[in-house]
């Protein structure tokens, strides 16, 4: 299946700076793969055999998104606690390795490392995987992806 454990953490627990963190704190890295819609199975298929071959990596499928060319589907992949993480611990190193994977063996599907998805696009993720746990053949809704916010916004 996609997802190789529960990865559950807040708002505060993301990669992002947004104030102070606890020793506990988790820090999750997310990634986009944005497959064109005629390779999306082939692109899901091609994550669940590089997370075959990472077993002890924590990760899950947190957004799904699309847009009239592409699938975007987000990939969230969890480092550690924050002080582990800092010390380059065995798990931020398989993390690290997963996510190195993720760029150089899903190359096709645009790797790019993005924030934490929207509601929509982690409800449409949860369905998703909710749908292939059951075996289910039935579509899953794709939200269309949110507007960026200013701060994730280059200017020109």
């Amino acid at each position: 299946m996609m997802r190789q454990s529960t990865v559950t953490w807040s708002d505060e627990e993301t990669a992002t700076d947004s104030g102070p963190a606890a020793e506990s704190d988790t820090v999750v890295v997310h990634v986009q793969l944005r497959p064109r819609r005629g390779s999306t199975r082939r692109c899901l298929a091609a994550l669940a055999e590089l997370a075959g071959l990472h077993p002890a990596v924590a990760f899950a499928l947190t957004g799904l998104a699309k847009d009239d060319r592409v699938v975007r589907v987000t990939v969230g992949v969890e480092l550690g606690p924050r002080a582990a993480v800092a010390r380059f611990s065995p798990q931020a190193q398989a993390a690290y390795s997963f996510v190195s994977a993720l760029f150089t063996t899903l190359y096709d599907h645009l790797p790019v490392y993005t924030t934490e998805p929207g509601s929509a696009e982690r409800a449409a993720a949860a369905d998703l995987v909710a749908r292939l746990e059951q075996g289910a053949a039935t579509p899953t809704v794709v939200p269309a992806p949110r507007p960026s916010s200013p701060v994730e916004q280059i200017p020109a």
